[in-house]
């Protein structure tokens, strides 16, 4: 079952009533990155590729086709017993846009991120809604406590 956005609301910081939705939280733009260097995924480790910031004009991003890396202003809680779902909201898709991101698993936070995929140019403004978090009832053995547990939470 999926929850109330009044309760996603209580799992985001900072958030205000614009950003509650229904069914979820909308998050906002933080930054924006290009990857200039290769990563790596192997059995044992991962890195990730060097990534440099895109510069804005007047908190303005300026795209062209490619692929970025979004950063989210807000710290994301996900709950014991819940899972978490991302989106692209819908005038990025409607702006030939896509916005992927992974699962975001019971006992993650941080400020994380996702990867937008841009086919047509785009102006993207730090602070405006990208996405909507949704959070799920889900059985879990464990908590997350991987590699980006906390990420861009001591900034």
């Amino acid at each position: 079952m999926f929850r109330a956005g009044s309760f996603v609301a209580t799992c985001i910081d900072p958030v205000d009533g614009e950003q509650i939705q229904p069914n979820g939280v909308d998050l906002t733009l933080a930054d924006v990155l290009e990857q200039v260097a290769p990563g790596r995924i192997g059995t044992d480790d991962k890195t990730v590729g060097e990534r440099e910031p895109v510069g804005a004009d007047d908190d303005v991003f300026h795209l062209d086709p490619g692929g970025y890396i979004l950063q989210y202003a807000e710290t994301i809680a996900i709950p014991d017993e819940h899972v978490g779902f991302l989106y692209p909201r819908s005038t990025l898709m409607r702006n030939s846009c896509m916005l992927n991101t992974a699962v975001w698993d019971a006992g993650y936070e941080g400020k994380g991120e996702g990867l937008l995929q841009v086919h047509h140019p785009i102006e993207l403004e730090r602070g405006a809604r990208v996405a909507q978090i949704v959070l799920a009832a889900a059985d879990h053995d464990d908590v997350y406590e991987g590699t980006y547990q906390g990420e861009r939470t001591e900034e």
